[in-house]
């Protein structure tokens, strides 16, 4: 047994002993623990980082609700299979009895930089923009895994579902409820937020409408969910990807607006980086710009 010591790895998870990572471990044999650190970025807490005799693993709990684990298990499968990218395969799921008062995962500790990391390497102009570029090659990559349709993961079913409509309408739908969302939880959102938003909607309806190869959509795509690998110098490519909670089957081109916008409030020409890597691999069609 491990001599670490009881501790509070995150506010969501509490503390937790070496005993009860240990029988985490046990539960998919995974040998014995060795140490044991809180993840170093996240917002919500719910990773621990885990060395054992069998190599790297990251504990991750209390689930935001029953859908998470399974969408990101199904996910994580299908960017291993599909993909040049690694995810965290396999994804092992258990319902924490006995052990936690939540359920949680185990899954191997991906291999590469993580872009939470005060690395100044990577934190200049110059490692800005290399660092965009790979961003943008890396979500065209994961864009490689294709689906015959839009389709939202049914947890229920254990596969993906058709969304049961056209894809503008349940994108417009979709972007709707999180501003009712938004409205909900401040009065940081006006009302001429909400109009200058349904504006935007009521000119992009024909464009949303144009078709399109149904592809992996992360939502979420961004610097903090990501590990890169030097490929040489000042050159990086994304070596892995976590975090699919909320991950589809739709319009990859949604995919980049969080991270063209991250990039373009540190610099321009960081931006104009990752769209330009992106669209060589993969050519945005007519209407991107609406």
């Amino acid at each position: 047994m491990s001599s670490l010591e009881p501790r509070e790895y995150s506010k969501r998870l509490g503390v937790l002993t070496p005993a009860q990572l240990q029988a985490a471990l046990d539960r998919f044999d995974l040998g014995a623990l060795i140490s044991a650190e809180p993840a170093p970025g996240g917002l919500f807490g719910q990773n621990v980082m885990i060395v054992s005799s069998t190599g790297r693993w990251v504990l991750r709990g209390a689930p935001h609700h029953d859908q998470q684990f399974p969408r990101e298990c199904y996910f994580s499968r299908i960017i291993h299979e599909r993909t040049q990218i690694a995810a965290p395969w396999p994804f092992r799921i258990d319902d924490g009895a006995g052990i936690f008062d939540w359920p949680f995962a185990v899954m191997p500790w991906l291999d590469g930089v993580a872009l939470t990391d005060d690395d100044r390497s990577l934190r200049s102009a110059e490692g800005d923009i290399a660092i965009a570029r790979a961003m943008g090659e890396g979500l065209a990559l994961l864009q490689e895994a294709t689906w015959p349709e839009h389709a939202w993961f049914d947890a229920d079913a254990g596969e993906l579902r058709s969304l049961g409509k056209s894809y503008a309408d349940w994108y417009i739908e979709w972007a709707e409820h999180w501003l009712t969302e938004c409205r909900k939880a401040s009065l940081a959102t006006t009302d001429d937020d909400v109009a200058w938003v349904e504006s935007v909607i009521d000119a992009a309806r024909e464009s949303l409408a144009v078709p399109f190869q149904a592809a992996f959509v992360h939502t979420d795509y961004a610097e903090g969910n990501v590990v890169v690998q030097a490929r040489e110098p000042n050159a990086w490519r994304v070596s892995g990807v976590f975090d699919l909670a909320d991950a589809y089957m739709g319009d990859g081109e949604a995919d980049l607006a969080r991270s063209y916008l991250a990039f373009q409030r540190k610099d321009p020409l960081a931006s104009e980086a990752f769209f330009a890597a992106y669209a060589n691999l993969r050519p945005v069609r007519p209407g991107f710009a609406a």
